[in-house]
């Protein structure tokens, strides 16, 4: 450095004379030169090797370029600035002193390590690298910070926090070996500590604070208060139905809510924002009344229904079965889109449960009400099966109307199943038994087509007739029989036979044939009661009396004989021929 060189005298050649005058000039005490003292000065000019710094005496001091750090810190080092170092020695014969701004740095650093320590504050650092078990932190002095102390939770990039500058705490503290360990992780729970107090400290039910949003999920969305996050449920947000938070605040979005409830133990804030606003749920009977047609738009469709707004915040559901007079459920998006503008009929208000039942369906009359203006019970009418099932099948008379085939409707003679005598997509007349708007339900009959089997019977049939009858069911009190197809009857057990059954099953079997006699008639219930036992005591009868005909009609050809002859007048003088002839026939036989 030439702009620092002396002149040319050799330590001998300086007299103690001039060593006195340069005492003098340059106005030194010994106090004010002992080494290691901490100087402060501002800096004259910096070279690529020193930094020329003016401390206030007549001699000017000396830093090596190397004592600041790295080339960032080099290069925020300008004429004019403040800086602190330690007295390292005097050089008074080249006319400068030397010093140590990393010796004061490290003194200061050890300084302010010791008083964080001592008083539980806290110390500013720069983490430089990754270490084994931990990092190196630059606090004027290399310190370490384990892995444990980084953070509240787990670093899993160490290299994001490596380069930054972080507020630490002092776990250990070493003077003599200049040994520290830090803690950031303590320091941060310290801050939300003092956070949390201060904001619980704040906080009062119903009372309106701002925050910003921190994060969100499905079910609601975190609002920073000040250093502590509070609860926005998503059933806080509206006083109509919230899919996602995101349909009402952004990440960062600053917002005004009202503390619903908080527990300070367990760390928990409520907040609520649609109470910022009148409950539209209120009054909501004076408002509407059931029956009423209202105009509202469709906010969301789900499988079961669709989701109409009425007014601000006051949204019904419209129930799939609701949507449509059809008989089969369709999906509310093959009817509705959402957004669009609808009229619906109130169906239900409850503002406890602040819900609302809407209906779509009941704008318009029911179809059955129009088919009822056109055909009444009786007329015949044309149509599809359109299902099956075990009690029946379904006509399709007109687009939208369906009614109900029986399956005791179907047949006259009992069947199994309604497949045995209909199929899907099959053209087939009926007769219309009952049209019932309120029920909503239209009853078909196919067998009414024919007549009613029944009618004629009763006028063919009277109690006392032996019919010949089939076993088509057994049960606990007797047996069904079948007189004609379509026509079954019931023998008890008392009418089975002479002697008592106890249990049909052991004495009789499906399918089997007798004649019956019968017992009783009713018309008006379709009922018929016979008896097996009277019918056998009838056939005897009847074939006692056949019996008994038969034995009076038979006469022999000698009893034919002997009545005619009676009539008729013998020969006198054959008379005595005739007696012996007789008497050898007598003789004979």
């Amino acid at each position: 450095m030439s702009e620092l060189k002396a002149p040319q005298k050799t330590e001998d050649e300086i007299s103690s004379e001039d060593y006195e005058n340069l005492l003098d000039k340059y106005q030194f005490k010994s106090k004010e030169l002992a080494p290691g003292k901490l100087i402060k000065g501002k800096v004259i000019k910096v070279t690529p090797t020193h930094v020329i710094v003016d401390v206030g005496f007549k001699s000017e001091g000396i830093i090596p370029i190397e004592d600041f750090s790295d080339k960032q810190d080099r290069n925020k080092i300008h004429p004019g600035d403040d800086v602190e170092a330690i007295l390292e020695k005097s050089n008074l014969r080249e006319g400068y002193l030397i010093l140590s701004k990393k010796k004061a740095v490290a003194i200061k650093a050890m300084d302010n390590l010791e008083k964080a320590y001592q008083r539980n504050s806290w110390i500013i650092g720069k983490i430089t690298e990754k270490i084994k078990n931990g990092y190196a932190v630059n606090v004027g002095i290399e310190t370490f910070l384990p892995d444990s102390h980084a953070d509240v939770r787990t670093v899993k990039e160490p290299e994001k926090i490596i380069g930054n500058i972080y507020k630490f705490k002092v776990l250990k503290f070493d003077r003599k070996s200049e040994n520290a360990v830090l803690s950031r992780k303590l320091f941060l729970q310290d801050e939300k500590e003092k956070k949390k107090s201060r904001v619980f400290n704040q906080l009062s039910r119903g009372k309106k604070m701002k925050g910003y949003v921190k994060s969100m999920t499905n079910f609601g969305a975190f609002i920073d208060l000040g250093g502590v996050e509070g609860l926005l449920h998503i059933s806080d947000m509206s006083w109509g139905k919230t899919n996602h938070p995101t349909e009402h605040f952004q990440l960062g979005q600053e917002v005004e809510v009202v503390i619903l409830d908080f527990n300070e133990k367990d760390e928990k804030i409520s907040l609520g924002y649609k109470q910022l606003t009148p409950d539209p749920w209120e009054n909501m009977e004076d408002k509407y009344q059931i029956g009423q047609k209202v105009e509202g738009k469709v906010v969301s469709l789900t499988d079961f229904g669709a989701f109409v707004e009425i007014e601000k915040g006051v949204e019904g559901l419209v129930h799939v079965s609701d949507l449509t007079w059809s008989r089969k459920l369709v999906h509310p998006k093959k009817i509705l889109t959402q957004g669009e503008e609808v009229i619906v009929t109130i169906l239900n208000i409850n503002p406890s449960k602040k819900r609302i039942s809407l209906g779509l369906k009941q704008i318009t009359p029911h179809p059955l009400e129009l088919f009822r203006q056109k055909f009444s019970p009786g007329s015949r009418i044309k149509g599809t099966i359109t299902s099956i099932t075990d009690f029946g099948a379904f006509l399709e008379v007109e687009k939208g109307i369906e009614g109900l085939i029986h399956i005791s409707d179907i047949n006259w003679k009992k069947i199994k199943h309604p497949s045995e005598k209909l199929k899907i997509g099959e053209e087939i007349e009926a007769i219309i038994l009952n049209i019932d708007v309120e029920k909503q339900k239209l009853s078909l009959g196919i067998k009414q087509l024919q007549g009613d089997i029944w009618e004629d019977f009763f006028k063919r049939q009277k109690v006392g007739d032996l019919v010949k009858v089939k076993i088509v069911r057994l049960v606990d009190f007797g047996v069904f029989v079948e007189i004609t197809p379509g026509i079954e009857g019931v023998i008890f057990l008392s009418e089975l036979d002479e002697k008592k059954i106890e249990n049909p099953k052991e004495v009789f079997s499906l399918g089997e044939e007798r004649l019956a006699k019968i017992l009783k008639l009713n018309p008006s219930n379709k009922k018929i009661s016979l008896s097996y036992r009277q019918a056998q005591m009838e056939i005897q009868k009847l074939e006692y009396q056949k019996y008994i005909q038969s034995q009076n009609n038979r006469m022999t050809l000698g009893d034919i004989m002997k009545d005619q002859l009676k009539n008729i007048a013998p020969p006198k003088n054959n008379t005595k021929k005739i007696e012996k002839k007789k008497e050898g026939k007598d003789d004979k036989s």
